[in-house]
């Protein structure tokens, strides 16, 4: 069988300055982003599936405090922490898409784990807050107290976002990190797509993005898989991942012409900002952003992984 696998993965958009960038600052990151390629590409490599490879990839993201997800997410007005995620596949010969998602938990060590489970072990595909942690712990997912998730570069976020009466892409504070996410097409012509976000800072508390919404944030199905960042609200209003998707089964649009007129035409109408990552059946793959910057890798079999943090 042809081994064409592809995998991206996004680590969030927003005013990213190269001035602001220290040598330091941008060989972690990029040694994140590539940690993370490595984690997915590994599974695709040796014959695994896109649903497992994006998890992986996901995972190695909120396991590092410089992103927004997981271990470094952002806080709520509050001073709280509260977590989205959210998995989607494309249909099998077997039966329909599957997807699962988790919005507003707070305890729950890898939220894209326990998307994943909702998806595996329920007949349903979005849980939230309490019940959603209650759920995770129930199903064996690693649990963490509120201090586990909690760094000191976000809580300067906060402070920072607080004194400016503003809520803010994490990308436009100090410590510009944020929403993670991953797509890929395994060697089978699996396509899945999974995103984890701690939210925008300082938004008032329960306040649900893009990213657990299917369409919206997260979206996988025949024809394309979709992760996106940036301004939740804007992405939900024009409902950007499925839009994507709608503009190449019906429009005919390349998943070149259609994800630049979503992230750069769409969204800003709508009121936001921000980019995505996305792949298609065929593995081709597109990272668009309407920002001055988007945390990103792509991996496709037969070449080497690659990072970049503006335009190329």
């Amino acid at each position: 069988m042809q081994d064409n696998w592809t995998l991206a993965i996004h680590g969030g958009a927003g005013t990213i300055r190269r001035d602001d960038l220290t040598p330091e600052t941008e060989a972690a990151t990029r040694a994140a982003l590539e940690a993370a390629l490595q984690a997915g590409g590994a599974i695709l490599a040796a014959g695994g599936s896109a649903e497992e490879a994006v998890v992986a990839a996901a995972m190695s993201l909120e396991d590092c405090p410089l992103f927004n997800a997981g271990h470094g997410a952002t806080f709520t007005a509050a001073g709280s922490i509260e977590m989205d995620a959210a998995l989607m596949t494309s249909p099998s010969q077997a039966g329909a898409a599957q997807a699962g998602a988790v919005t507003g938990v707070t305890r729950i060590r890898n939220p894209i784990l326990a998307a994943q489970a909702v998806m595996r072990a329920t007949p349903h595909v979005l849980l939230a807050g309490a019940a959603a942690d209650a759920f995770a712990a129930a199903q064996g997912l690693a649990m963490e107290p509120p201090a586990y998730f909690e760094t000191e570069h976000r809580r300067a976020q906060l402070i920072a976002a607080q004194a400016a009466q503003t809520v803010s892409l994490d990308h436009d504070l100090p410590a510009k990190m944020g929403t993670i996410g991953a797509v890929a097409r395994d060697r089978h012509g699996a396509l899945a797509a999974a995103t984890s976000t701690g939210g925008m800072t300082n938004k008032r508390a329960g306040r649900v993005g893009d990213t657990p919404i299917l369409g919206a944030g997260t979206w996988a199905d025949g024809h394309v898989a979709v992760s996106c960042t940036g301004t939740g609200e804007a992405f939900m209003r024009c409902v950007a991942a499925h839009e994507i998707a709608a503009l190449m089964r019906l429009a005919g649009k390349s998943l070149e012409e259609a994800t630049s007129e979503v992230a750069l035409l769409r969204v800003p109408e709508a009121g936001g900002r921000g980019g995505l990552i996305a792949v298609d059946a065929m593995g081709r793959v597109a990272l668009p952003f309407g920002t001055e910057g988007m945390y990103r890798g792509w991996w496709r079999a037969g070449e080497a992984p690659h990072t970049a943090i503006h335009a190329e």
